[in-house]
């Protein structure tokens, strides 16, 4: 299993677009059949910054994933667009 965050930044101004195109992906991305989780959240407090927890059965489902009309439409398309800056965590499960 594949979990991690994304972690980006936005102008505050663009907030309600933002969570347009969050819901657009969100919805998308949660149907793929690889997809274990996929969890968009803005900071309390930040509506400039959004938090996205996902979770994929493999690398061949994140694959799979990055490579959808709506991944290329959402988050290429949207998101990449509008962020001032995005970090990635990779993160190991506890078993």
């Amino acid at each position: 299993m594949l979990s991690f965050t994304v972690r980006m930044r936005f102008e505050p101004r663009d907030h309600e677009e933002i969570v347009v195109i969050l819901r657009e992906l969100t919805t998308s991305s949660r149907q793929e059949p690889g997809c274990v989780s996929y969890i968009a959240h803005f900071i309390e407090g930040d509506n400039g910054t959004v938090l996205i927890y996902e979770q994929y059965k493999d690398q061949a489902a994140l694959d799979f994933h990055r490579e959808t009309p709506h991944f290329k439409q959402y988050a290429i398309g949207g998101l990449y667009q509008k962020m001032l800056e995005r970090h990635v965590e990779n993160l190991n499960a506890v078993n």
